[in-house]
């Protein structure tokens, strides 16, 4: 009987334990390698986007200017009539910012900011009394 009882808790336990790593294990995806991930992603997509004429900042620290884009490597100038190759991995930034395509809204801007300011009894026309 007391055997019994022993091997019932520690079963258990040990289902419980194996929980737990499961948990951890779980855990450890969405705060550290989800995010990163996400990061990685969003780096390839800003290189696939890179222009000549964008200003640009390489892992190295340097500031320049996209003269040339190949497959693998991107032409910076750095300086008046001063180039230099580096690996396409290696731009850290886009300093340039793209105009991005803006979804249409379903109200007009001025009928949504006339009705902000009513609510609020911000510039109306009508002559308040007092």
């Amino acid at each position: 009987m007391i055997i019994e009882a022993a091997s019932k808790s520690s079963s258990s336990g040990g289902s419980y334990f194996f929980l737990i790593i499961i948990l951890a294990f779980v855990l450890l995806y969405l705060i550290v390698l989800r995010p990163k991930q996400k990061r990685q992603t969003q780096a390839r997509q800003q290189l696939s986007t890179l222009q000549v004429g964008d200003d640009v900042l390489t892992a190295g620290g340097v500031y320049g200017r996209v003269t040339r884009l190949a497959e693998d490597e991107v032409t910076v100038e750095i300086a008046p009539k001063v180039e230099v190759r580096v690996a396409r991995r290696a731009i850290a930034a886009i300093l340039t910012e793209h105009a991005e395509p803006q979804a249409a809204p379903d109200e007009p801007d001025d009928e949504s900011g006339e009705r902000w300011q009513s609510a609020f009894g911000e510039g109306s026309d009508e002559e308040k009394p007092g």
